[in-house]
């Protein structure tokens, strides 16, 4: 029985380690996430109801391996949104923050704030993977839509 449990283990170990490696090719790239916000970004300009549809399809161009492209305009206003729908039409989310328990930030202020001083650029803060409820460092860059009051963002989780 003791061998049986021992060999389970073994073989249990084996096949995740032997796995690890094909899941490396799973998460997003800082290149592809401002690549992918530009497109959007170019979608957006081009035709903005185009835009917001394709950005909130949950299965659109704009979810990739282990992120997505989410839209909201200076007010603090979710736009597009492919995981989390329900934060469209919540009225400004300036209030929410990151999950970081020690030091929180309003993410939503920040994004703002990014987008409206220079154009485009990176912020640090914890948050869930999707479907995940354990907060981790995710690094989102934030880009602003032309000279609209839009903002297209995605990020990358560690």
């Amino acid at each position: 029985m003791k061998r049986k449990l021992v060999f389970s283990v073994v073989l249990l170990l084996s096949c995740l380690l032997s796995t690890a490696p094909a899941f490396a090719g799973d998460a997003a790239t800082r290149d592809e996430i401002i690549e992918k916000c530009k497109k959007a970004e170019a979608l957006l300009l081009t035709n903005k109801e185009a835009g917001l549809a394709e950005i909130a399809k949950p299965k659109g161009q704009f979810v990739w391996k282990d992120t997505y492209v989410f839209l909201m305009d200076f007010d603090g206003n979710m736009l597009a949104h492919p995981t989390v729908p329900q934060l469209v039409g919540k009225g400004p989310l300036f209030h929410v923050t990151d999950k970081n328990t020690e030091n929180p930030k309003p993410i939503f202020v920040e994004f703002v704030k990014i987008a409206k001083e220079n154009g485009e650029g990176w912020i640090w803060y914890k948050w869930p993977k999707p479907n995940e409820r354990q907060p981790v460092d995710k690094f989102t860059y934030i880009r602003r839509v032309g000279f609209t009051n839009l903002i297209v963002g995605a990020g990358i989780y560690h």
